[in-house]
């Protein structure tokens, strides 16, 4: 009885640690985003192009049927346009800013999701929701304080926002396709529809890549990208979606130790201030969907 327990015990935590290590390789980014020196565009959509070839080889050799219904593909489809300028312009706050600003940016989606949820799927409205929206408002506040578009820190918090935007859209969209098709095929389809969309870019502004640049961007595709979210998707099978979430809240504290440990990207007060604002509505969230689901 005992080895059963420690069995299920060593399980569970198993795979929390494939999450987190899922997490750790998303959480790369940032640095990656900030070492290499070429544009958000032609990143991404290098990215894209080998991220979908390690992901296409990877469903090939789980022998994954790519075949999906035309409703389904064509809800693909636009994921895909919406993954692509989340990527962009997520990207383009990192490079503006630094990798505290532009993640913590970023990690307003789970809140704009919760408040966009009820007007796209027709479900009820929270109260809670939108405070969780005033706090996101306060820290992106402190993250940006002088609003100014001729200030850099503010374009990045702005295009940090649109790139939540975008995932929270998306992310809504594809929160039924899911349950219904393998998450490996639904993301290397995504991949193709970026990679398809940016190639003519990457084609007609072909420069040769210094080494750097090319081991950062197959770094991105292979570690951040297929291994990292193959690992979150793996994740979402054995964990509900508020362990998911409130775990999901170490991405942005894994990159901002990683910016501080190899680019010594130093915290502001204001960072520091405006981060633990929006990383606390994360947490608020976490709480009351385990709180509901005990009921």
């Amino acid at each position: 009885m005992n080895n059963s327990k420690n069995n299920k015990s060593g399980g569970i935590g198993q795979d929390i640690a494939y999450l987190c290590l899922g997490l750790l390789c998303i959480s790369t980014t940032g640095v990656l985003a900030r070492s290499i020196q070429l544009s958000a565009i032609i990143i991404i959509g290098w990215r894209s192009v080998f991220a979908a070839i390690f992901l296409l080889l990877f469903c090939k050799w789980k022998k994954f049927s790519f075949k999906l219904d035309k409703r389904v593909l064509f809800i693909n489809l636009i994921a895909g346009a919406l993954l692509g300028l989340h990527w962009v312009t997520y990207f383009m706050s990192l490079q503006m800013s630094s990798v505290a600003v532009g993640m913590l940016a970023l990690f307003t989606f789970p809140t704009i999701t919760a408040l966009l949820e009820p007007l796209i799927l027709k479900t009820s409205f929270s109260i809670f929701h939108l405070f969780l929206g005033v706090l996101v408002i306060f820290g992106i506040y402190f993250l940006a304080p002088d609003i100014s578009l001729e200030n850099e820190m503010f374009k990045a918090v702005l295009f940090g926002l649109f790139s939540a935007l975008c995932f929270s859209i998306r992310n809504i969209m594809m929160k039924q396709q899911v349950a219904q098709s393998n998450g490996s095929v639904l993301m290397t389809w995504q991949l193709i529809v970026v990679g398809g969309l940016l190639l003519p870019y990457l084609i007609w502004n072909f420069k040769t890549p210094t080494t750097q640049d090319v081991s950062g961007i197959l770094a991105l595709a292979l570690l951040a990208t297929a291994i990292g979210h193959t690992l979150f998707a793996y994740s979402l099978k054995k964990f509900s979606a508020t362990t998911t979430s409130i775990i999901g809240g170490l991405q942005p504290i894994f990159g901002i130790i990683l910016g501080y440990l190899f680019l010594k990207e130093a915290l502001t007060w204001n960072t520091l201030v405006g981060g633990s604002l929006i990383l606390s509505t994360v947490l608020l969230e976490g709480y009351r969907m385990f709180k509901k689901e005990k009921r």
